[in-house]
């Protein structure tokens, strides 16, 4: 047997687990963590062997690269099973918003970037929170202010709302006696009719179409930006939750150059309001466009996403029962049964599933589509919800019971009290309190997938972790956290940030844990976080990682 080409030692090794219900074929994940292991053999992309230092150390040659770890945790990298990666990567070019709580210090921020950035035709940027804003939306006055030369458009941190200038309103054509597109909607002024400049959910896409787009040189310089950046967070896989079929080439140039440096999976749109015949034809669509990257250890598909609703916050999200502001449940986006039959002719068509659902009705329209494909059907092929907000009591043990995957993102549940504040009163404090159900879910057998949904906040794990472990802001506001009962275990979290992320990915055979002849996709922490606890989650970093034997970010 040939020495490896690699030798990570001198560190704590974590290894993931699931709830005992989970499917995970071939490999039970074994103890949260390990004592006595220390060292980790890597021989080409594949683990060699996990083991003691005397005994890892003794297989290497004279070839062998040897890492001392430094007492950090060793663990497989971080998967984001949730995150925007090509729009990210363009959300690095223009304003970014996120964290500023300020309406005066937000207009100041676009106010810098417009200024230098003169030549621009248009403003773009993202960022922007809900409650930075007088009854929780924007106006084009409040951009005109500072921006009215030129269109200026700022999205919403979540994505389902936008901020346009009159500039931006203009370009589109969008007036007083433009009608709502479907599933969307031109926010109005009440007295005159006259668009306030927010634009929720698909109305968004009226301005976003005129907006010049980088070319791709601009935009593969973008992504490569954004891959030294995930490098040095240690993701080494991402799925990302919106694309079309032209980014398989796009990404396709990264991979044929060598210059992936982590693994990326792509979801394809399951849209409302097609019959089946036009849905069928957008699968075989979206399968030419999949097939030549089936195998491929880089890129893949095999993954449709559905969004069954919009946010708490636009009141878009779908609710069992009427917001506690507004006499509505929201907006479903797919018609009654419609979900069922796209779910169905997906899962026909071999593609998993995953479904955006926010709203405790919208999560329940997922579950019952799921569980109409038969006994067992969603567990093998890993069907998955997307963020699930506020759930009904009765759908907590479905997620377990049915092998649904319960994606989360936790930095999303940041209990900024502005933020939180405006969640409460748009749910009121029972459905409130059932936000981001991620412990009762696992609690009740339910596999954990975690992500960021970046560019919606920060792809930084640590971030997610800290979330979810202390349900604290990163100041630790509020004392004991925000619904306290949900936090998490600190192995319990990494283990959805890896493990469960590599499950909803249907990648758990290939990665995720430890274990010889899994790929090495591997991270060293420079502390271990397991032994020092929650407080010291947000002050980690990630000294090394590799993908695939291959030491793409080091500082040991």
């Amino acid at each position: 047997m040939s020495a490896p080409d690699l030798i990570i030692f001198n560190g704590r090794l974590f290894r993931g687990s699931l709830p005992g219900n989970a499917y995970l074929p071939g490999s039970a994940a074994g103890p949260a963590v390990a004592d006595a292991p220390t060292a980790v053999a890597v021989a080409g992309d594949r683990i060699a062997a996990v083991g003691s230092d005397a005994a890892v150390t003794a297989t290497g040659g004279d070839r062998t690269a040897l890492i001392d770890a430094q007492g950090g945790l060793l663990s497989a990298g971080f998967d984001d099973a949730h995150i925007h990666f090509r729009m990210g990567s363009l959300a690095l070019l223009g304003v970014d918003l996120f964290g500023i709580h300020d309406l005066s210090e937000i207009q100041a921020a676009i106010r810098r970037y417009a200024s230098a950035h003169p030549d621009l035709p248009w403003v773009i940027g993202r960022g922007w929170m809900y409650a930075a804003f007088p009854g929780g939306m924007p106006t084009r006055e409040q951009l005109d202010a500072i921006v009215a030369d030129r269109p200026t458009f700022i999205d919403c941190y979540d994505g389902h709302t936008g901020w346009a200038n009159t500039k931006a309103l203009q370009a589109a054509g969008i007036t007083r006696d433009t009608p709502d597109p479907v599933g969307g909607g031109i926010v109005r002024d009440p007295a005159t009719g006259e668009p306030t400049g927010a634009l929720k959910e698909s109305a968004t896409h009226l301005v976003e179409e005129l907006q010049p787009t980088p070319d791709e040189d601009r935009t593969l310089d973008a992504i490569r930006t954004a891959l030294t950046l995930a490098a040095k967070a240690g993701l080494t896989s991402v799925q990302d939750a919106w694309s079309d079929p032209s980014e398989f080439d796009l990404f396709g140039r990264l991979a044929a150059s060598d210059e992936l440096t982590l693994r990326l999976r792509l979801a394809m749109p399951l849209e409302p309001g097609l019959d089946s015949q036009a849905c069928a034809a957008r699968l075989d669509e979206y399968e030419a466009a999949v097939a030549p990257w089936a195998n491929h250890p880089w890129l893949r598909g095999g993954v449709l996403k559905a969004f069954a609703d919009g946010v708490v916050e636009a009141r878009t999200a779908s609710l069992l029962e009427p917001y506690a502001t507004e006499a509505t449940r929201g907006a479903p986006n797919f018609a009654p049964g419609e979900l069922r039959e796209r779910v169905a002719l997906a899962h026909k068509s071999g593609w998993q599933v995953e479904t955006h659902a926010i709203g405790d009705a919208a999560v329940r329209d997922a579950l019952d589509a799921y569980e109409a494909l038969g006994p067992d059907e969603a567990r093998h092929r890993h069907h998955r919800i997307e963020h699930m907000e506020t759930v009904d009591p009765a759908d907590m043990g479905r997620f377990g019971a049915l092998g649904v995957v319960a994606s989360f993102q936790p930095y999303h549940a940041d209990p900024d009290p502005a933020d939180i504040a405006l969640f409460e009163r748009e749910l009121g404090p029972e459905r409130a309190g059932r936000g981001w159900p991620w412990r009762s879910i696992h609690a009740a057998g339910g596999v954990l997938a975690f992500g960021s949904d970046w560019p919606v906040v920060p792809f930084d794990p640590f971030l997610a972790l800290h979330g979810a472990v202390t349900r604290t802001t990163a100041d630790g506001t509020p004392q004991g956290g925000a619904v306290p009962n949900e936090r998490l275990g600190i192995a319990d979290a990494l283990s959805a940030y890896t493990v469960g992320s590599a499950l909803a990915g249907r990648g758990e055979t290939e990665r995720g844990v430890l274990r010889p002849g899994k790929l090495a996709d591997l991270i060293v922490l420079d502390r271990d976080i397991l032994a020092e606890g929650a407080s010291a989650i947000l002050g980690s970093r990630v000294t090394l990682t590799v993908v695939g034997g291959r030491v793409v970010h080091r500082e040991i």
